[in-house]
């Protein structure tokens, strides 16, 4: 069962981190000027990456480990949740990454602003499996 836990405590502090930087970080973030928004939020991004990305792939190593070692499927499920972060990363986001990443300060104003309300929205995505995986998870430990 311990690999289930870890996986559940993997979940949850994705989720949170996830969660914070829809609830917190963002709307703050939007009531900057545009190139206050891509100033904070370039370091940001990459800080949070380095974080949430090894997150997710722990957190399906550790569902697919405590599947293999219990025969549970919700392990399995949690985990292929957590895990999903990776290619919706890399299909619904990066795009818009790209262009934030790609634009200077100096060239900031209502597209930059659009994109990031765009990057925040679909952020949220992220925040979604996150949480699912972590009820996935508490599910799996349920007696």
């Amino acid at each position: 069962m311990i690999w289930g836990l870890l996986a559940l405590t993997v979940a949850a502090v994705f989720t949170g981190a996830a969660l914070y930087i829809n609830v917190v970080e963002q709307p703050a973030r939007l009531q900057l000027d545009p190139a206050a928004q891509l100033r904070q939020w370039k370091p940001a991004y990459r800080r949070g990456a380095a974080m949430q990305g090894p997150l997710a792939a722990l957190g399906l190593i550790l569902g697919v480990v405590a599947f293999f070692v219990t025969g549970q499927w919700r392990f399995l499920a949690g985990g292929v949740l957590l895990g999903a972060n990776w290619p919706y990363t890399f299909i619904g986001i990066m795009p818009t990454n790209y262009k934030l990443l790609a634009t200077a300060e100096s060239s900031a104003g209502a597209e930059s602003t659009r994109l990031m309300e765009i990057w925040g929205q679909l952020h949220m995505v992220r925040s979604g499996l996150g949480f699912l995986s972590t009820v996935v998870f508490i599910w799996a430990l349920l007696p």
